[in-house]
Parts: structure tokens; sequence; C-alpha cells
């Protein structure tokens, strides 16, 4: 069967190749046309799409609320991703009220279907007392799940619950492997908490040249990374200044590998 007969697989299927440029030229306003008729079939993955399409003003006038109204039918049907962007809407306010209770309810169902960055906001909401009662070791355990996905920011945080004791026994070994995975990635809060660990020898041998390189690749975006960066030149030999160089080319070899292999 054919989208133009109807059939809502092939409807948003079409919608897509009109959306990615796929066998056609992209057209975005052809997109939502098809996207929306297999949506109002009850197409959970469609209506979701839908909602993407109004949150962004993709092919449609940029519209919270009917964002929103799509949203929620594909997240009412259990769709991870629509309720993961339904939990957004009210946790900033867009399209609707905001409401950080409704927020944490669907992140919640996201991320009990196993949605990192559901599994990250929940775990932020559960650190803040953001929408729920504040209880640090439930935010370090779905930190955990999303960090144990790769998720980089969660894995960020879970390096700081370890660092300070926070949900967690303090480990400062286990700080500093979470602090790499997400430093690898590319994540320049944790470059610069790895570049601190590797100054103070915390968690980790004491090495002037990776601390002068986590510094330098953070310092990009992170004015106190800077800051450090220079301090700790000044107290570098120019043999030490050579070696971190040459450290800092493999450490980027390693973040534009996609972190595989991190140290």
């Amino acid at each position: 069967m054919s989208a133009d007969q109807g059939y809502a697989a092939a409807q948003i299927k079409l919608g897509d190749c009109y959306y990615n440029g796929k066998g056609v030229a992209k057209d975005a306003t052809a997109a939502v046309k098809w996207t929306r008729l297999a949506a109002e079939q009850d197409l959970a993955a469609a209506q979701a799409a839908l909602g993407f399409c109004y949150s962004k003003g993709e092919g449609v006038v940029k519209d919270d609320v009917a964002a929103v109204k799509w949203l929620r039918k594909a997240a009412e049907q259990g769709l991870p991703n629509a309720q993961f962007k339904l939990a957004n809407c009210y946790y900033n306010g867009m399209g609707v009220e905001k409401d950080a209770a409704q927020a944490v309810m669907w992140y919640r169902k996201a991320a009990e279907q196993g949605h990192a960055d559901a599994q990250c906001n929940l775990g932020t909401c559960y650190s803040k007392g953001d929408g729920i009662t504040k209880d640090p070791a439930e935010a370090v355990k779905w930190l955990r799940k999303a960090a144990g996905q790769g998720y980089a920011g969660a894995q960020y945080n879970l390096g700081v619950c370890y660092a300070q004791g926070v949900g967690v026994e303090r480990d400062y070994v286990e700080a500093v492997k979470w602090l790499s995975k997400a430093a690898v990635q590319g994540d320049d809060n944790a470059q610069f908490a790895l570049g601190q660990c590797y100054a103070k020898g915390v968690g980790v041998a004491k090495d002037p040249l990776d601390a002068y390189a986590w510094y330098h690749l953070s310092a990009k975006t992170n004015a106190t990374a800077a800051k450090c960066l220079d301090d700790l030149k000044n107290s570098m030999s120019p043999q030490q200044l050579e070696a971190a160089q040459k450290r800092i080319g493999e450490l980027q070899a390693l973040i534009d590998a996609g972190g595989k292999g991190n140290k």
C-alpha cells in the first residue's frame, strides 16, 4: 500500500524522505503534510515527528502549543522520545504552564524505558529537589544509568557526585574514571575537572602534562581553565611544555575518534 492510499507507515516514510532529502529534494512543507496524515491516523512516531516540527518551526509556523498537543499524543502511546520532549516542555514552560512535577513524571516514564537523556534529567531533578523531593542517592541511581549508556553529561555529574561524596561514598578514583569518560567525549566541564585532578594528584597520579592538556582543551569555553592554564604554564620548563603540546594532540585525536580507548 502507498501513502496516496492512506497507508500511515508509507505516509510517515514519505514524510521522512522529504524531511531528509532521501530520493527527493528536501521539502519541509511536504514532510509536514505527509507526517500529519500519518499522525491523524494515530501513528505515534508521526505524532512525535509532527510535534518536533512545530517546536522547531520546520515546514510549519512554530507553535509550542501545537507541539505539546502532538507530543502528548505520542507520549501517551508510550513513545519515550516524545515523553522526554514533553517533559522538557513542562520543565521549561514551552507551550504549557511550567510544571516541574509533571516534567518529572514524563522524564520518569521515558527513563524507565532506557532513554538516556531522560535518565540524566531525572537524576538532575532528584539532585536539585526540582519537582520531587531531593534525594542524592536516587539522583546517583539515574545518573549512573545514563552514564552507563555513554551520556557525557551524566558521566560528568556522576564524577562530581563521587568527588564530593554526594549520594554515594566519596571515591576520587571513581570520580576520575567518570570524568575521563565525559572528557574524551568533549565535555568541557569534565575536561576542566580532570585537569584539576591531574594538577593536584586527586584520584590519579599528579601529572602536570595531563593537567596542562586538559586545561588547554577546556580553556576555549572556560575562563577559569584558561587562568589555570596560564598559571601552570609559568611553572613548567620548555621541555615539559613541548611534551604537553604532544599530549594535547594525542587527547584531541582521542576526542575526535569518539573517545575510544580513553585513558
